[in-house]
């Protein structure tokens, strides 16, 4: 014990616990001299968690110095070393805590002695969650605006999408059958359907030359077998149907490009290709797989090629506006059936009252017999707006988990970039973050402007930072342009890392941006204090400090500063 005890070492890796998601993983370095080692006898650590002012402890393992358990460490060939992984939960009561380890020899046979050493070492102190740093600037989420027209006719144009190489149509959640059934079921006059359908350019999709039409059929027969099953108001020989199949062009595949997050020059490689290069649909094709970004392609652009579309063209009786109201309320009191206004009718009332009880009671009624994905949209917002006025964080979050249902119930309904984007904010907001990432990546996959495919990125990286996937954040993050919110997420990363100096640049950068913020620089002291620059800690904490004050009382909580908590330079900046 006491051969092993006088040269042994035993540090944690990250020297601060960090957690990753929802787990604290780390490993455990110990080098011990090697000429403690005996014959049947082993020196050994135990290691444990101790937490709640020590109330509770959890026990991860033991380090046993024997035969291929440990190498000799190759700077000092008279010290053994012994490394073992080991994870923590991430629950909010085990911080702070002190990871301890305590040494013991024991004899190998069964029923042997065991000599404990007297005290414990402590090997790291608390948990560190960088999650807490997380920049996600919210987007503000507003109402859609609501009009009542005495016009009711128009279009109705549903998108559907196809697995690979199928062209029958899906009717699970995601597709937009059970809007196209609601639609037909509402007996509106019908005049003119107008059913569109395409294939992507990869292998599976492109080889059967007939596949686009397939698809324009099975939706022309699922839309004519509805009509006569269920619609009382149209008949089939009545509406005038006008169907169209892409085969084996690029025009749709290029705007999809033109409308994603790939960087300009990418772009024109992309155009380059289908418009300049020799040879035929495949070739062109093939060539797309040696460019570096194919996956990007492959991942967002090829799903979306396999599309269909439904375009309804129809007239609705008219309404005078002066009934709206009063027929609303009659509608809410259960005096009037809801056919009594039209869905824009019925949505435009809850414009008529300041009470969010009463909007909500008018939207959840619009979505619930109309099921327009306005109505969906327009119940999340007000259901996020309740959201706010909630005291406690339970029903704060239960409000949210309902917008963000009727956010993603909208944009299956009109699947946009936006839509998903909405429904991923309020999963976001609520805590829920697999569902989130889902719906930031079925908004990537949809494209849309620079701008919002940008912020779009931007909110997926933050959130892939907070579930411990620092390598797909950074990934997103060559996708999300430069940002303020985007500099200080590339530096936590690159602070979790150990790559001070690229951290610091973001930071640099963050603060450039946004020279009277005060995570910028509290970003930098951080830095400062990793590389032990005691004076530059100070300097820099100071002045975040004096810009934002809630900051003093962060650095007291960070374990970043732990070292310093009782320095005069610690103290000094925090006044």
């Amino acid at each position: 014990m006491k051969e092993a005890e006088a040269g042994r070492t035993v540090v944690a890796r990250p020297a601060l616990l960090t957690a990753s998601g929802e787990t604290v993983p780390f490993e455990v370095m110990t080098r011990v001299p090697a000429r403690h080692l005996r014959k049947g006898v082993a020196y050994e650590l135990l290691l444990r968690y101790r937490y709640e002012h020590g109330l509770r402890e959890d026990t991860l393992g033991r380090i046993t110095f024997t035969v291929g358990n440990y190498v000799y460490d190759e700077e000092n060939k008279g010290q053994l070393l012994a490394t073992q992984k080991f994870t923590l939960p991430n629950t909010p009561n085990r911080n702070p805590g002190e990871l301890l380890a305590h040494a013991q020899v024991r004899e190998l046979k069964a029923n042997g002695r065991v000599l404990r050493a007297a005290d414990d070492v402590r090997v790291a102190r608390g948990i560190g969650d960088p999650t807490r740093l997380v920049t996600r600037e919210d987007t503000v989420l507003s109402l859609l605006p609501e009009h009542a027209s005495n016009s009711m006719s128009g279009t109705r144009v549903l998108p559907f999408f196809f697995d690979e190489g199928q062209w029958f149509v899906r009717g699970y959640l995601g597709t937009n059958v059970a809007a196209l059934e609601d639609l037909i079921d509402a007996n509106q006059q019908t005049t003119q359907v107008l059913i569109i359908a395409g294939h992507s350019p990869d292998s599976v999709d492109a080889h059967n030359r007939a596949l686009a039409s397939k698809r324009v059929r099975m939706l022309l027969y699922y839309y004519k077998e509805r009509v006569k099953m269920f619609s009382y108001l149209n008949k089939v020989q009545n509406i005038k149907f006008d169907t169209l199949a892409y085969t084996r062009r690029w025009d749709t595949f290029l705007s999809k490009v033109m409308t994603s997050a790939l960087k300009s020059e990418q772009m024109d490689s992309v155009v380059s290709i289908i418009n300049d290069a020799q040879g035929t649909f495949e070739d062109k094709e093939k060539a797309l797989h040696q460019l570096s970004y194919f996956d990007y392609i492959q991942q967002y652009i090829y799903p979306v090629l396999r599309f269909g579309t439904v375009a309804v063209t129809y007239t609705a009786p008219k309404r005078y506006d002066s009934e709206v109201y009063l027929l609303s309320k009659k509608i809410l009191d259960k005096q009037a059936e809801t056919e009594a206004l039209t869905p824009e009718e019925l949505r435009y009332s809850a414009t008529l009252t300041p009470l969010l009880a009463e909007k909500q009671r008018i939207y959840e009624m619009a979505a619930a017999n109309t099921n327009s994905w306005e109505a969906f949209h327009n119940l999340g917002v007000i259901l996020l707006q309740r959201a706010e006025k909630e005291l406690t964080e339970k029903m704060r979050n239960t409000y949210r988990r309902r917008a963000a249902v009727n956010f993603t119930m909208a944009a299956h309904r009109n699947p946009t970039a936006e839509s998903f984007y909405y429904a991923a904010i309020a999963y976001h907001r609520a805590g829920d973050r697999p569902e989130a990432l889902q719906n930031y990546d079925y908004a990537i996959k949809l494209g849309g402007q620079r701008t919002l495919l940008r912020k779009i990125f931007s909110d997926r990286a933050a959130l892939e930072i907070e579930l411990g996937q620092p390598d797909q954040a950074l990934r997103s993050l060559q996708y999300a342009g430069p940002s303020y919110q985007n500099a200080l997420n590339r530096g936590l990363v690159l602070l979790g890392r150990e790559g001070y100096d690229l951290a610091l640049q973001q930071y640099l950068l963050a603060h450039h941006l946004r020279p009277q913020a005060a995570a910028p620089l509290y970003g930098m002291a951080v830095v400062a204090a990793r590389r032990k620059n005691e004076p530059a800690m100070g300097k820099l904490l100071k002045q975040a400090v004096a810009l934002d004050r809630s900051y003093a009382q962060r650095a007291v909580e960070d374990l970043e500063f732990l070292d310093y908590s009782q320095s005069k330079v610690f103290q000094e900046a925090l006044r």
